[in-house]
């Protein structure tokens, strides 16, 4: 386990629980002990939840999949879009549309139906709409960009969903388990991790503990993708190398 990982997990505040009145009792296994009524959750079980979680992020990643970033509360809007831009991987950061996955193909139609107002709103064409008609037309714009623009290029399902506080996020975490979509779960003592399939024990209110938790899987996504291109740039050019090697023959 290296030291300067735990080192950072713990200055983060990771290890921080709720008071002990609100656990979820199925989180004993990942806690270390209690402190001022608080639970403190068990660091190591932390770093295995998170070693494992990167490990099967960089998978996804390299296998040219899509890990939906999720999270709504507050405290991770901000990071939960900066992450998910940051790797390239779409996102949910203001409020979860119910269907966004059982019914994917309305959220399609309305993502359809984003590109072609900023189509409208940023031509000439707004001019031929009377003004009552460009407010309305604004209004509808504006909504559904708040709603739907991190997801603008999922263009299929997610073979993952990265979420903070699987508790708040009951209703993707329902829809992800109907469909038979993984998901991983910074979940805390609050939680129930066998709603999950890979959960990290932490804290889920803190934003350094989001922040630090979002930016190490981020980074493994990002290095899942690099291992991606660098598969298909091989496999391009032994593809060239077998055609000349046959227009030789």
């Amino acid at each position: 386990m290296s030291s300067e990982l735990v080192k950072e997990l713990v200055e983060s505040g990771v290890h921080f629980g709720h008071r002990s009145s609100r656990w979820n009792p199925k989180m004993r296994p990942y806690i270390y002990a209690r402190r001022n009524l608080i639970h403190i959750i068990d660091v190591r079980e932390t770093v295995r939840g998170l070693l494992r979680a990167k490990k099967y992020l960089g998978d996804v990643a390299s296998r040219g999949s899509q890990i939906l970033f999720v999270g709504t509360k507050r405290q991770a809007r901000e990071t939960i879009q900066r992450e998910a831009e940051r790797c390239h991987m779409p996102y949910v950061a203001d409020r979860w549309l119910g269907g966004t996955l059982t019914n994917f193909r309305t959220i399609r139609d309305r993502l359809s139906r984003l590109e072609q107002l900023e189509k409208i709103l940023n031509s000439d064409d707004i001019n031929s709409y009377s003004k009552k008609m460009q407010s309305t037309l604004n209004r509808e714009y504006r909504k559904i960009h708040q709603n739907l623009n991190g997801m603008r290029t999922m263009t299929r399902l997610p073979e993952c969903l990265l979420i903070v506080d699987p508790r708040k996020e009951k209703n993707a975490v329902s829809e992800a388990r109907k469909l038979g979509i993984a998901t991983v779960a910074l979940t805390d003592t609050d939680c129930d991790p066998d709603l999950i399939d890979l959960p990290i024990p932490g804290n889920d209110d803190s934003m350094r503990s989001i922040e630090l938790i979002m930016r190490l899987l981020a980074d493994a996504i990002g290095q899942g993708k690099i291992k991606a291109t660098v598969t298909q740039q091989q496999r391009n050019e032994g593809a060239d190398v077998a055609l000349a090697g046959a227009a030789k023959d």
